[in-house]
């Protein structure tokens, strides 16, 4: 049926008071997870319907994916103790990083091998052809030591920190096996004092009594905390910043922990990464990018603590990784102009398999959505615990065309707000100490839209609330088919500013309020 007025609805819409919204035990999401699957991929002409590897995602995908596969490496090894390195934990080793990683290149390509110890570095920055191979006990631990870091240049937005981990321009290459690297974030990222324990805050300003705000967020070096004031005043005196002009602030100026631009082939397999400044892997620009059975951590509170921003990339798989994180954790951008005149800046995703416990959102589309994003498949993923679960966002200002994306078996459990929630009025404001507000861009060209979205077979045991639709008076969300759901949440279904949206076959059990509440939206269809 259609609802264009007050039409009664299926009532396939719930309001149930004997519900999970609390902790459910672990094994109840599995039992969900594997009954759904059952029930929802059907036998067939396959003997094995559900994909089962990576390549059967990429086969099986909604749209066409580009030809794809992991870069392979000569059989060569280049040791990093054989160029001076010494894993006591003490021995600063950027220097031997650097000679394994430049005698593999110029031999031609290779394995650099890290063996078990514990290596303190600087930045590390990998070349075409090289995979940095860390064996099983391994922990690299990149140096709190922010001098070690120079400033480099971001095309078209002047200078920041160095990456720990960094790629411009390098053609096959890889971060491969079972070590584990450390950022040193804490050292870096700013922390907000409702996010913190007393004892955690008390530690804090033990390392730093630097606070602004009141006391309300904790910064770990004076530097950083006058960073923004000062990029203000240089902004004001030079339109053409030099590297030296900026490094008053770098400690303002915080990077991810593995920055990749304009690479092609990239594998990123088996590693965990942990403790970064900013976000800990942001691809830009990259093409043929793998990313499979590695784990990103983030401590909760680690203030824009992301997982994974892919940001204007074609032909990307995120396969069976873990990720717990301080903010987004699989977070899908489309930044600026488009690398792809007259395309989506970002497109060509899949992501399968993959599990997330705390983050702000499990899988993210924005917010920064402005070169667009067109061909994403999420599927085959469980979110434990993270604050929402399938986050739609963007603003004015930094919006665009998002569309042609698929989301489906998608198992979820106590999600803190929205288990699926769409919002155009977000800005994306960070931690600031600067002494003047500046205003937030509002370019009317830069409007979020978001059509032509499918989310379906999606299942969530407890929720804030269980769909929420946001869009924008002057561009309301239109074009989104939500299938075979069942939610439990305190709150139901809400719509503004939004139209032709389908639901087929959902299931709310909602504990407070109405079942549906709609403002100013058109074509609403409620369906069994």
């Amino acid at each position: 049926m259609t609802r264009s007025g007050r039409a009664p609805r299926a009532l396939h819409l719930l309001r149930v008071r004997d519900t999970h919204c609390g902790m459910t035990p672990r094994r109840h999401l599995t039992l969900l997870v594997a009954a759904a699957a059952a029930a929802l991929w059907p036998s067939g002409a396959s003997a094995d319907p559900i994909p089962r590897t990576l390549e059967d995602y990429l086969t099986r995908a909604p749209f066409k994916m580009p030809a794809m596969g992991a870069p392979v490496f000569a059989e060569r090894a280049f040791t990093i103790t054989d160029y001076g390195a010494v894993g006591d934990g003490h021995t600063l080793n950027t220097a031997a990083f650097v000679k394994a990683i430049d005698a593999c290149a110029q031999a031609g390509g290779g394995h650099v091998v890290v063996p078990a110890g514990l290596w303190l570095t600087g930045p590390i920055v990998l070349k075409g052809s090289v995979d940095l191979h860390t064996e099983r006990g391994v922990l690299v631990q990149f140096t709190p030591d922010h001098t070690a870091y120079a400033m480099v240049q971001r095309p078209g937005r002047g200078y920041t920190s160095q990456s720990a981990i960094s790629a411009v321009g390098a053609n096959n290459i890889a971060l491969t096996g079972d070590g584990l690297f450390d950022g040193a974030g804490d050292t870096w990222r700013p922390a907000r004092r409702n996010k913190a324990t007393d004892a955690q805050w008390a530690q804090m300003l033990a390392k730093s009594p630097t606070v602004s705000g009141g006391g309300a967020d904790w910064w770990p070096t004076k530097e950083a905390i006058a960073g923004e004031d000062y990029l203000a005043s240089m902004a004001a005196k030079t339109h053409a910043p030099t590297a030296e002009d900026y490094l008053p602030a770098r400690d303002f100026l915080r990077s991810p922990l593995i920055s990749l631009r304009n690479c092609d082939n990239v594998l990123i397999q088996g590693p965990t990464f942990r403790n970064s400044p900013a976000g800990i892997l942001s691809p830009n620009h990259c093409e043929n990018l793998i990313v499979r059975d590695a784990t990103f951590f983030n401590e909760w509170w680690a203030q824009n603590g992301d997982g994974m921003d892919i940001a204007d990339c074609r032909g990307v798989a995120i396969y069976r990784c873990t990720l717990s994180t301080g903010d987004d954790a699989i977070c899908m951008k489309g930044e600026g102009k488009s690398p792809y005149p007259g395309e989506a800046g970002l497109q060509e995703v899949v992501v399968a398999e993959c599990t997330v416990y705390h983050g702000h959102g499990g899988f993210v589309l924005g917010g920064t959505t402005e070169s667009g994003m067109a061909n994403l498949w999420c599927t085959q993923c469980v979110f434990d615990g993270t604050d929402i679960g399938i986050r739609v966002k963007s603003g004015l200002g930094h919006g665009g065309l998002v569309h042609e994306v698929t989301i489906d078996h998608i198992f979820m459990r106590d999600i803190a707000g929205g288990a699926i929630d769409f919002n155009t009025f977000y800005d994306n404001t960070p931690v600031s100490n600067a002494k003047a507000a500046v205003p937030l861009p509002r370019d009317a060209s830069k409007t979020p839209e978001f059509r032509d979205i499918r989310i379906s077979d999606v299942y969530c045991l407890g929720a804030g609330a269980a769909i929420s639709l946001t869009g924008l008076r002057q561009q309301p969300l239109h074009a989104i088919t939500i299938e075979r759901a069942e939610i439990t949440a305190k709150r139901g279904f809400s719509a503004v500013d939004a139209r032709d949206i389908t639901l087929k076959g959902v299931k709310i059990h909602n504990l407070e309020g109405p079942p549906v509440t709609e403002k100013n939206t058109l074509n609403i269809q409620i369906l069994e």
